[in-house]
């Protein structure tokens, strides 16, 4: 069973906060994500369209002196534009899917691509307002239920909105 388990942020200081407590629990980098608004004003980050380790560490570097290193600790992080809704930053799994979803998301836009995800289309919609308000959604890739369980009283303690998990799809072979 592989489920995602996912969260609303306010605030950087807040994801950088869960971001650490869920390293500290045990998740992996490669398992946790966060997606947030580039409010850089300026052209200080590179878009990267997908999620190979060098090249995401040097992404990381950067992008961790505007939003914080431990943000840029995490894998495959950039910064990616989905046509009709903005740029955003993004680390971890969440990164390679909406780089691969921004090139088809001008229809669907954030929204669509949050479907693509697994995240129930209510919910996608929710998250999608929070991202474009300033907030930053933060998912954890889970294999048990006790690594859910985990995760949400991650985002329960550091008072994170509109906690949820979802199954992933997966593909069939």
């Amino acid at each position: 069973m592989s489920k995602a388990v996912f969260c609303i942020a306010q605030s950087i200081d807040q994801t950088e906060e869960i971001v650490t407590n869920l390293k500290t629990a045990g998740f992996s980098n490669n398992d946790i994500s966060v997606l947030l608004p580039d409010k850089s004003s300026t052209k200080d980050f590179a878009y990267e369209k997908h999620t190979k380790a060098p090249e995401g560490a040097a992404i990381g570097g950067a992008v961790g002196l505007g939003t914080g290193a431990v943000l840029g600790l995490l894998a495959g992080i950039g910064s990616l534009a989905i046509p009709g809704v903005g740029a955003f930053i993004a680390a971890g799994p969440i990164m390679g899917a909406l780089s691969g979803a921004a090139v088809g998301a001008a229809t669907g836009g954030l929204t669509g691509a949050l479907i693509g995800l697994g995240i129930p289309e209510y919910e996608a919609k929710r998250y999608e307002g929070k991202i474009k308000g300033g907030s930053a959604l933060i998912s954890v890739h889970t294999a048990s239920s006790e690594a859910i369980d985990k995760a949400k009283e991650i985002f329960e303690r550091a008072h994170a909105e509109d906690i949820s998990s979802t199954e992933e799809s997966s593909i069939a072979t």
